[in-house]
């Protein structure tokens, strides 16, 4: 491999722009046709390689990211003060990149050790989970959950712990529409998540969102290990938390009683997510990632892409790809749904990037949501859920979710994701129990600096030191081993308590 950063890379040969690998200062070279940086560059932003014209577009991938504002003279710092979003016309083509997915045999698929449930389900971990079902009982959940330490479960060695997941909302908002459904949908994907053996709902007991109306909704039904409690009815705080442990306690022997087997690869529900993303993410860590969801769906397995407000100009490679006409109208019925989602509230859908991913050289919605359509690799787009729906299509799939990382990768755990690969240019820290977080970093020097929270250094692809696919088939490997049991960096030290946040739609009243 070559170890020597040239110091621009061209990702496609229509673009007329190139993005830095290293810091240039005015009068750099920056190609070989003594082209020379007119400004001071930071690594990760982009430079201009000819002329661009005000209101031409702005190229990189060989798609759109922009139109000038001004004149962009070669070698020009193209950014922010020289890029404006202008309205223009996508076309979708539905169809017309779907290629068969060449399937690996039974035979030939990887495996890795997985719990298998009772109903036929994988997991890949093995939590009591203590949902509250309205804020109001997120504390005491807590209290529930902070009664078991490593020192109490130490006779139940099978059981990952006991985790109190609380959330904003459950009450103050209207009974019934979207919102309402949302937040039932995704509180029922997590009472069902395979990766919990045992469940404890706590609510007050006068919320909105009552137990009884939840399980009665979403055809929920209590028993030893989906049990149930409501704050007023058991007496206050300290009887409820008194009651709520002892719960947990007879819950312990059953839920330990499990044992990994040997699993085939199809088992893998893979959550896609990018979070606090650079110019570099786009290039190595997600098309990285991308290419270990083409290992994955050959073996069988499933991947959700998600965070539809950051495919915002790249829907249409995505319904290029899609199996069938449904498939593809229902993409383009999400996008028009953000569209007047945010224009209803008096933002926009292109109201990104964030101020972290602009220093990291990211300029538009359009440039971030390229690079990120990359995690979903190369294979058909399968179909097409709703938030927090629950997955059951294997291959590559898509879930609408908003941007915003622990919402995205929330609505994805509630629809079934039992491992998440998590990519960062920035270095963002987080997890979410009950399922483990795989975090690949973008670049090397932010590896570097974070090396307890990054997994994997995708960088290596940037320092020409491996490849995209040789990537791939790292994360793939490292997917196989998580999901048998390996923590993850953000699992040893401690995360996924706190990233439980519901989609909250609609007025708080």
């Amino acid at each position: 491999m070559n170890t020597t950063k040239p110091p621009i890379i061209h990702l496609n040969e229509r673009d007329n722009v190139g993005v830095t690998l290293v810091d240039l200062d005015p009068g750099n070279l920056i190609g070989s046709d003594n082209l020379s940086a007119r400004a001071h560059i930071p690594a990760g932003h982009k430079v201009a390689t000819r002329r661009i014209n005000t209101r031409e577009p702005v190229l990189k991938y060989g798609q759109i990211i922009g139109f000038a504002s001004s004149p962009i003279k070669p070698g020009d710092h193209v950014h922010t003060h020289n890029i404006e979003l202008r309205a223009f016309t996508r076309d979708y083509k539905i169809g017309t990149d779907i290629r068969p997915t060449e399937l690996l045999s039974e035979r030939d698929r990887a495996n890795f050790t997985g719990i298998v449930r009772a109903d036929g389900r994988t997991a890949t971990r093995n939590y009591i989970g203590v949902l509250a079902t309205v804020n109001c009982s997120a504390s005491v959940s807590r209290f529930i959950a902070d009664a078991f330490n490593e020192e109490d479960l130490v006779d139940f060695p099978h059981v990952d712990g006991v985790v109190a997941l609380g959330h904003a909302t459950g009450c103050g908002m209207a009974s019934d529409g979207e919102g309402f459904d949302l937040l039932q949908r995704t509180m029922a994907g997590y009472a069902r998540h395979p990766n919990f053996g045992g469940i404890l709902l706590v609510g007050l007991g006068c919320e909105v969102n009552l137990v009884d109306c939840l399980l009665e909704n979403m055809n929920l039904k209590s028993s030893p290990l989906l049990n149930v409690i409501n704050i007023q009815t058991a007496g206050g705080t300290k009887e409820t938390v008194r009651q709520g442990i002892n719960r947990v306690r007879q819950m312990l022997p059953e839920v330990n009683r499990v044992k990994r087997t040997s699993v085939p690869a199809s088992h893998i529900i893979l959550g896609l997510e990018c979070g606090g993303s650079d110019a570099f993410s786009g290039i190595s860590a997600n098309p990285a990632l991308g290419a270990a969801v083409d290992l994955l769906v050959r073996h069988g397995g499933t991947a959700i892409l998600s965070e539809t407000p950051e495919i915002y100009g790249a829907e249409h490679l995505l319904t290029r790809r899609a199996v069938n006409r449904e498939v593809g109208e229902k993409l383009i019925a999400r996008i028009k749904w953000w569209e007047k989602y945010t224009s209803n509230l008096g933002g926009e859908i292109n109201n990104n990037p964030t101020p972290g991913n602009k220093a990291g050289g990211l300029t538009t919605i359009l440039e971030k949501s390229l690079g990120a359509a990359a995690k979903g690799g190369t294979t058909n787009l399968v179909e097409v859920y709703r938030y927090a729906e629950p997955v059951s299509s294997k291959g590559f799939i898509f879930m609408d979710t908003p941007g915003y990382d622990v919402t995205s990768i929330t609505g994805m755990v509630a629809g079934g994701a039992n491992v998440i690969c998590f990519t960062t240019g920035r270095g963002t820290v987080c997890g979410f129990k009950p399922v483990p977080t795989i975090k690949l970093a973008s670049n090397t020097s932010m590896y570097q600096h974070m090396k307890d929270d990054m997994d994997i250094n995708c960088g290596l692809i940037i320092d020409g030191k491996a490849t995209i696919r040789e990537m791939g088939r790292e994360i793939f490997q490292l997917i196989l081993e998580v999901a048998s049991g390996k923590k993850a960096k953000s699992e040893l030290l401690g995360f996924g308590d706190h990233e439980f946040v519901p989609w909250h739609i609609g007025a708080v009243m």
